[in-house]
């Protein structure tokens, strides 16, 4: 018998949960919530007790006693921009989870491990977070002091995915440089250049591609227009960025649904996934130039890189830089359990958050 690792990965409408022996799973949950159970909440933190409850009552269905568990690791949220890596849960790190600067389903992530391993008797942890920065100072500044660029992405999915290109193709993560880009309800297309990645796109401002729940860049003007149009406030307008994409102009967010749309004809959905595809192929591109040219792959991962459609378009357009390898789904559930399991073997050590 080996050490049992719980992940928790929340997400806005749904609990995800797996337990592990060691690197092998033994049980994973999708914990659906609806539409009618969210709305109870006036917000995503008050949702806590609620989730927890649902996480340890499925578990006791499973016949499983918490007291087993060696770990808890979650899916951390919007704390403060830190180094990737593995982190423990502390005081400082609830305390700005509870108070983050957006709301946003990860956030319960570190609260939900933290409860649950405290009943358990063991240590929380979160790794790679969200707000992971890693970014070159040169890539902070936009063309207004006020606005410097943020670095918001899919980093536990990013990096776990690289690294597992790289055991796949004989090569070591802090010797080369890679492009991923995870295609999800967001999009970040990310520089990795020898083990840090050194500029992105912000994945929930609306910064980058065209994605299924994002609108991406956009006119400064039309977007001014819309700001002082007299139709949003300010929260409205905060929410616009993540109402847009495939939301704004098709009504879904499912790319499922409107790759069917496509092939029964729909030239509107067929207009979307070629702009969305094409504002994909233009991030990587920049971001070869980030890297001076010098890519060693692409890696296509995320739940939209399960349709070959979208990852055979970008890699017409952008294979002539690097090899472009694909992924599919998102591996979160595995990829905090490799980072549980690392520091339960001493591999790497926990960094404090402050």
């Amino acid at each position: 018998m080996g050490s049992k690792i719980l992940a928790i990965n929340p997400g806005s409408t749904s609990t995800k949960v797996a337990l592990y022996d060691d690197e092998h799973p033994l049980l994973e949950l999708t914990l659906r919530h609806s539409a009618e159970e969210i709305a109870r909440f006036d917000d995503i933190i008050s949702q806590l007790d609620w989730r927890r409850e649902i996480i340890l009552s499925a578990l006791r269905e499973q016949h499983f006693d918490i007291r087993e568990l060696a770990v808890v690791i979650g899916r951390g949220g919007l704390v403060k921009p830190i180094p990737a890596g593995v982190y423990e849960v502390n005081d400082a790190m609830r305390h700005d989870l509870r108070h983050a600067s957006r709301e946003h389903a990860s956030n319960l992530g570190g609260l939900l491990a933290a409860d649950i391993a405290a009943m358990a008797g063991v240590k929380a942890y979160i790794a790679d977070p969200v707000v992971v920065d890693e970014m070159d100072d040169v890539a902070r500044m936009s063309g207004l002091p006020d606005c410097p660029r943020r670095s918001i992405l899919h980093a536990l999915n990013q990096k776990a995915t690289v690294r597992l290109h790289c055991e796949r193709v004989g090569l070591v993560y802090e010797e080369h440089n890679f492009i991923v880009a995870h295609l999800g309800g967001g999009i970040s297309v990310t520089a990795h250049k020898r083990g840090r990645m050194v500029d992105t796109n912000n994945a929930l401002d609306g910064d980058g591609p065209i994605a299924p729940e994002r609108a991406g860049s956009l006119p400064t003007s039309g977007l001014a227009d819309l700001c002082f149009s007299g139709r949003y406030t300010r929260h409205d307008v905060e929410r616009l960025a993540g109402k847009g994409g495939m939301v704004a102009h098709l009504g879904t967010n499912s790319v499922m649904s409107v790759m069917e749309r496509m092939r029964a004809g729909d030239e509107e959905a067929k207009r979307f996934i070629e702009a969305m595809c094409y504002t994909i192929s233009k991030e990587i591109g920049a971001m070869a130039a980030v890297l001076e040219g010098k890519v060693d792959g692409i890696v296509l991962t995320g739940g939209i890189a399960y349709n070959a459609p979208v990852t055979d378009a970008i890699r017409q357009r952008c294979s002539f830089i690097a090899p472009v390898t694909v992924y599919p789904g998102e591996n979160e559930l595995e990829a905090l359990m490799s980072n549980a399991l690392a520091v339960l073997r001493g591999i790497c050590t926990p960094r404090l958050y402050t």
